[in-house]
């Protein structure tokens, strides 16, 4: 499937624009999509906290599913002209426990490792350090603009699309290492987004 350049929308929201344009004209509402996205984020975290090795490859396989249907959710608000505020909300909430699932679920499983009950705490620490910036995010593109409030972005990617690696890393049995460095690097790109975000504010 061909990506348009000229679309200033990241890869996966065009792709998702494509194929839920038949859906336009059906009963499916956003919120249909969103329920969906929060339902397989919540299996995502569930298979991961069983902490075997197939079952962390059903849940990263969940997560992307999760992680696409975010974007196939708005597309739809906005062919069908079903923009909401309360719809908005339902979304970002969404975000929030689906991310705080993923990193607590992958961190329970780990817990059988070497790293021990450090592995839950470096989900929590990742977790919600995410959904924080989720929530420094919205509150920028409410107050001050959308633009001002998206992330680094290039070429049709965002620094998020990452996570749609899970299931390399899954299958490659990286997650001990990913966890690692998620508890790391997610709290220095929550710093990156304070600094905008109080920035903005003034």
């Amino acid at each position: 499937m061909l990506i348009d350049r000229a679309d200033d929308r990241p890869w996966d929201a065009q792709i998702a624009y494509k194929l839920i344009y038949p859906l336009r004209n059906t009963f499916v509402t956003p919120n249909y999509l969103t329920s969906l996205r929060l339902l397989f984020g919540i299996f995502a975290g569930i298979f991961f906290a069983l902490g075997e090795y197939k079952y962390s490859n059903i849940g990263a396989f969940c997560f992307v599913l999760s992680n696409f249907l975010d974007h196939a959710d708005g597309e739809l608000a906005r062919l069908k002209n079903q923009i909401s505020s309360k719809g908005h909300i339902y979304d970002l909430i969404s975000d929030a426990l689906v991310n705080i699932l993923l990193f607590l679920g992958m961190g329970i499983g780990l817990m059988q490792t070497s790293l021990g009950v450090y592995a839950c705490i470096m989900g929590i620490i990742s977790g919600t350090t995410v959904a924080a910036i989720f929530y420094m995010r919205n509150d920028i593109e409410k107050n001050i603009g959308k633009k001002n409030a998206r992330q680094p972005y290039k070429s049709g990617a965002e620094a998020e699309d990452i996570l749609y690696a899970l299931p390399i890393i899954t299958y490659f049995q990286l997650d001990y290492y990913f966890i690692f460095a998620a508890s790391i690097g997610a709290p220095i790109f929550c710093i990156y987004v304070i600094k905008d975000y109080l920035g903005l504010k003034k």
